[in-house]
């Protein structure tokens, strides 16, 4: 999840208001990062990436211009390709041996028939981030996004973070509540699981975290079981392995019966820097797998 932003004639990541980025809130130049990007991708030839641009960019094909500088347009997965209506994606298998390892999407809806890039709101509903999106029992959609149940919209995208990145209230938010957030959310999005989580902080957890989350997820939409590591290879959908038995509890604890258990103070920190000019995403580890 990138914030773009004309700044300084070329087009930077920034955090900032009314369109326009500044020295104090500019963050570096985009290509930078899609630099990063682009070398991920080439060291990891099985991988794919998805990128969601909050877009500020009014320079004429400016997206156009920064990509192919970085040299990520050679794995861009046309939007043509898309499915339109909630329509099945191609299996992660083909998009991986064409090569077509990156999705795009933009805030700015010409832009798909102008560059290319699809728009978001086409293809994605998502619920509404910050404090308003951590509310018990509640999942309600962004103010750009179609209701989170509407079945013409194929991916499903699932925040939880704060209004404010608070890394020691990640550990607790990261665990047990984000898990109760994505059955929230599966069951007021039309009963279906998240391709994507973002949250803040992703390698801070006192209990699974987001990488268990992920594999919940993943578990419920690969095979029917409720984890990942549950799935048998090559077997009917909805045939699991056992579930291990649960772990005792520890101090009281309520989720300790639900995931392994991790000293607070052990979380891992991700530098605030980076949480404030763009929320770290888990991507789901089989995105287009419908």
């Amino acid at each position: 999840m990138l914030d773009m932003y004309d700044f300084l004639n070329d087009i930077w990541l920034c955090h900032s208001f009314g369109g326009n980025c500044y020295n104090f809130t500019a963050f570096q130049p985009a290509k930078n990062v899609l630099e990063e990007i682009k070398n991920f991708l080439e060291s990891n030839p099985s991988e794919v990436i998805t990128i969601f641009i909050e877009d500020y960019v009014t320079s004429p094909q400016g997206l156009t211009k920064v990509f192919n500088a970085s040299g990520l347009s050679k794995y861009w997965f046309p939007v043509s390709e898309m499915p339109k209506n909630g329509g099945d994606w191609p299996l992660l298998s083909d998009i991986i041996s064409k090569n077509q390892r990156l999705l795009v999407f933009t805030s700015k809806k010409k832009k798909e028939a102008s560059e290319g890039i699809a728009y978001e709101w086409n293809y994605v509903v998502e619920n509404q981030y910050g404090d308003d999106g951590m509310k018990s029992g509640s999942c309600p959609n962004r103010a750009e996004s179609s209701p989170m149940n509407t079945s013409s919209k194929s991916l499903v995208l699932v925040n939880y973070f704060p209004d404010n990145p608070n890394s020691t209230a990640a550990c607790a938010e990261n665990s047990a509540p984000l898990v109760s957030m994505l059955d929230t959310c599966h069951a007021l999005s039309g009963n279906r699981w998240a391709n994507f989580i973002a949250v803040d902080f992703y390698k801070e957890s006192d209990s699974g975290g987001a990488p268990e989350a992920t594999d919940i997820a993943n578990g419920h939409m690969v095979c029917g079981c409720d984890n990942i590591a549950y799935c048998i290879e090559n077997a009917t959908f909805g045939t699991c392995k056992a579930a291990p038995p649960p772990k005792a509890s520890v101090g009281g604890n309520p989720s300790s019966n639900q995931f392994p258990q991790h000293r607070s103070d052990a979380c891992l920190t991700i530098s605030s820097v980076s949480s404030f000019f763009f929320k770290l995403t888990v991507i789901h580890s089989f995105l287009l797998i419908i």
